[in-house]
């Protein structure tokens, strides 16, 4: 499937749309090729674009005083990727995007964006429910950061999301879940 079906099946997932509007949105979007390791965003860059991924697989991090990253969000096919506050508040971003693998996303810049929320409102519809997801999902990983043990943590994201953690180095998964990846390695040993 190319990509730009594979985001109209997305789309239409959530929403619905008439054939001239998806052709439309079609030419909204801008394909781009990012290859393993490529930045696609940089902390101290404005988040202009939202993205989503079409192929490959994708990281959200940031660099703490010591240079030490911390892994916000992974993001594989048919996820969205971005450093929404910045994106949000028109501000430098504080978090690094990078391809895990040679992907594939498709983007539009916020500009392009509410042009198209005027011209197929759906597609606004489609934009608040992704919004209203990405913060519960932040809020639930807030109140699960405070309230579990490591191990449950660990279990809960191995439960939800199986596909990233086959596809991950576990140091990665060890940052994402805020502990080492030694530690992470002697909860593996327990619970495997």
């Amino acid at each position: 499937m190319k990509p730009k079906d594979i985001f109209i099946t997305h789309l239409k997932k959530s929403i619905s749309i008439s054939e001239s509007d998806e052709i439309l949105v079609r030419t909204y979007f801008i394909e781009r090729e990012l290859k393993k390791k490529e930045i696609l965003l940089f902390a101290g860059k404005e988040s202009c674009h939202m993205q989503f991924i079409a192929k490959g697989s994708l990281r959200a991090y940031y660099l703490d005083e010591d240079a030490k990253e911390h892994i916000v969000q992974f993001g594989i096919e048919e996820w969205w990727v971005n450093d929404l506050y910045s994106y949000l508040t028109k501000t430098p971003a504080t978090q690094y995007i990078q391809a895990l693998e040679d992907s594939i996303i498709l983007q539009i810049h916020r500009d392009k964006l509410n042009e198209l929320y005027d011209l197929v409102p759906a597609i606004e519809r489609f934009f608040r429910l992704k919004f209203e997801k990405a913060y519960v999902a932040f809020q639930n990983r807030t109140i699960n950061s405070m309230s579990k043990t490591a191990e449950e943590r660990y279990e809960e994201f191995r439960t939800k999301y199986r596909a990233i953690e086959q596809r991950v180095p576990q140091y990665m998964v060890a940052s994402y879940l805020g502990i080492t990846p030694e530690f992470l390695s002697a909860i593996r040993k327990k619970t495997i």
